[in-house]
């Protein structure tokens, strides 16, 4: 789900840098509010670990090959801190792996961020009294881990389909694009119980530990 150099025209490369610039420029804000936010950084620096080695671990599932992404666990247990993990591991895959590039960082930095943020969000969901029970509490790690990951995808896909080159079958491309997104809602899948079960053990072990 990374989109590579070249792919992108410079004014989409650019725009796709501004938002980036912007969210970046949120998420600090709001964590500078955070009481002893110092205390947080080795937990984002750790995931932003998992989240850089996971994309090495190719999971086949014919026809596909899928590599967990973990933005949404990530969302929910980094909140604002996610965002700049998730940048920061882009950035290095891009480097050493050229997985995506250094001129559509922008860009795969919202695809990948942008859902990570939404994750958080739907996981504040638990403060209102529909989900004080435990089992609408899974409900909201599940769409968590679905969320960040299908999200993802539809942002990659639409980004994709408005820049399809004219040298190439359009047609074909977006049958190839939208059969895709059957890979990634099992991805998706995939991603909502893995979340359930790790948000699930961190809260009976170490319930500080996931973001308030």
């Amino acid at each position: 789900m990374h989109i590579p150099d070249g792919l992108l025209s410079p004014t989409v490369s650019i725009s796709g840098y501004a938002m980036t610039g912007g969210l970046t420029w949120f998420c600090l804000r709001q964590i500078h509010k955070i009481p002893n936010y110092q205390e947080q950084i080795p937990k984002a620096s750790l995931l932003t670990a998992v989240f850089f080695v996971s994309s090495l671990i190719h999971i086949p599932i014919p026809p596909f090959s899928i590599h967990l992404i973990l933005n949404g666990l990530m969302g929910i247990m980094l909140g604002y801190f996610s965002f700049l993990g998730i940048l920061i591991g882009l950035c290095f895959q891009a480097v050493f792996f050229q997985h995506g590039g250094l001129s559509t960082l922008g860009i795969n930095g919202i695809i990948l961020g942008l859902p990570a943020l939404i994750s958080y969000f739907l996981w504040h969901c638990k403060k209102y009294s529909l989900f004080n029970f435990k089992i609408d509490k899974n409900i909201i790690f599940f769409l968590g881990g679905f969320l960040g990951v299908f999200l993802s995808a539809l942002l990659f896909i639409s980004i994709n389909l408005a820049n399809i080159s004219p040298d190439l079958n359009i047609e074909l491309e977006r049958a190839t694009f939208f059969t895709s997104l059957i890979g990634y809602g099992i991805q998706g899948i995939i991603e909502g119980i893995l979340v359930v079960i790790v948000i699930s053990f961190f809260e009976k072990i170490k319930p500080e530990i996931i973001s308030n």
